[in-house]
């Protein structure tokens, strides 16, 4: 065990864990994990959950971390300098820090993900503000056993109506733990209300995925403004010098010379695969799309995402479609295929029966932003084939010189390799991509420098052309 002397304090006594001599020095760069296979040995007998103090092979202290003997992941790192304990007041002090972190890159929201684990220093633990409403994860046994002290600083600090938890995730098994769902604090309503980007999102906490609503794209949904309008031209709208009941005005007109009245007519048409609660179908009506069609497999998030579209009052410029992202991309590729072989003068093509193919819609803008497809590392190439045959259907579906907007949240998945994917199913589909944005989540999902498991969303906007 070690002994040592905080400053101000008593000497305090702590079981240790002695990492091997010929490991990596991961943890000496921040690395907050400590695996079973680095340690060698432990030095007194720590409770499952308590804190102990990580040391070298030279006995020199490293860390301090929660310790869970049933996890591969032995200690989760909480300190790098000797702390008595995590009690209320040192919740309190660190949820403070994550605050005032929110608080300067997103001081106008009121939404968005507070206490992101490890890279705010409190792993195993995830808290999501909407507004006036907390929900909590709990993952870690480490965290576990102080949710009291958890919940009372979230009070302390934020002064919530109410605190939901949501550790309804498998890797609480994975530490010995139930999965659990229900009120820690105060009222909590299934469906809260909040702003994102001057937008109106309705979200179910209850019944939502993870904890209701994924904030890590915030900034990325943004980035899509640039592509939404633009395309006029394409259908031979321009602005010209017109006389009208105020004078002479400029006004879109289209190639018979008629003065165009439809307000979204320079807008894109878009398709956003994975819709969920609608959040890229709501910012590309905000940006001025012409139309979306808002794509899911689940009923329950299409009915969230009409909800949101008719709260924003988009209405009018949404189609709703429940069915598989696969299977639908495929369905309108292969209707593409079929009407370009009836095109083709060259082949014998009895024209007066129908299509046998369905759909053949081509969009300005295809959005893919899928779940997870690698949740574990021996699960990569299977997700390598998912990310490369979406996005192939997807960039063959882009009208020329339109946009291919798509992400990977699978950390497993790493960015060269996801890029690779991307790459290839280009070159399957007789593409050349221009890269226009590289992006990774939010500033409410910081990362910790050298730690590649943060990197786990990539996110990438490439203007799509044929090679022919």
């Amino acid at each position: 065990m070690t002994s040592y002397e905080p400053e101000g304090e008593k000497q305090l006594l702590r079981p240790s864990i002695i990492l091997h001599r010929s490991r990596k020095k991961r943890i000496e760069r921040s690395h907050p994990w400590v695996f079973q296979s680095e340690v060698e040995r432990v030095e007194g007998m720590p409770e499952p959950g308590a804190l102990v103090d990580v040391l070298s092979a030279q006995g020199k202290y490293i860390a301090t971390g929660y310790y869970n003997p049933a996890s591969q992941i032995v200690v989760r790192i909480v300190a790098y300098a000797p702390i008595e304990s995590m009690d209320r007041e040192w919740f309190r002090s660190r949820i403070e820090q994550c605050l005032s972190h929110r608080d300067r890159f997103l001081p106008n929201a009121s939404a968005y993900r507070l206490v992101y684990g490890e890279a705010d220093f409190l792993p195993g633990l995830v808290v999501d503000r909407f507004d006036d409403v907390l929900v909590v994860q709990i993952l870690t046994l480490g965290m576990d056993v102080h949710r009291e002290d958890i919940a009372g600083a979230l009070v302390d600090v934020m002064q919530p109506r109410g605190i939901y938890e949501r550790s309804d995730v498998p890797i609480r098994e994975r530490e010995g733990l139930e999965q659990k769902t229900g009120v820690l604090y105060g009222e909590c309503p299934r469906h809260v209300t909040v702003k994102e980007n001057e937008l109106i999102i309705e979200v179910d906490i209850v019944e939502g995925q993870k904890t209701g609503y994924f904030f890590d794209q915030r900034e990325n949904r943004a980035s899509i403004a640039p592509l939404m309008t633009g395309w006029g031209r394409r259908s031979g709208i321009v602005r010209r010098e017109m006389e009208s009941e105020n004078g002479i005005e400029l006004l879109p007109v289209n190639a018979s010379g008629k003065v165009v009245t439809y307000p979204w007519w320079d807008g894109a048409t878009v398709l956003e695969c994975f819709a969920h609660t609608g959040s890229f179908t709501l910012h590309a009506c905000k940006y001025g799309a012409k139309k979306v069609t808002c794509l899911d497999i689940s009923e329950h998030a299409m009915e969230s995402a009409r909800r949101n579209v008719e709260l924003n009052g988009f209405m009018d410029r949404v189609e709703f479609v429940v069915a598989d992202a696969f299977d639908y991309l495929r369905g309108q590729v292969r209707g593409v295929e079929e009407r370009a072989e009836r095109a083709d003068g060259q082949k014998k093509t009895d024209t007066s029966k129908p299509m046998t193919a369905g759909g053949g819609r081509t969009w300005d803008v295809v959005i893919l932003d899928p779940p997870a497809f690698a949740k574990t590392r021996s699960a990569v190439e299977g997700a390598y084939r998912g990310y490369k045959d979406i996005n192939l259907h997807g960039m063959k579906l882009v009208n020329e010189g339109g946009y291919l907007v798509t992400a990977s949240c699978s950390y497993h998945m790493r960015p060269d390799k996801f890029m690779q994917a991307i790459l290839d199913a280009a070159q399957d589909a007789g593409k050349v991509l221009r890269l226009i944005e590289w992006r990774p989540a939010g500033k409410d999902h910081p990362q910790i420098a050298g730690v590649d498991e943060g990197h786990y969303l990539k996110f990438a906007i490439f203007e799509v052309r044929s090679k022919k």
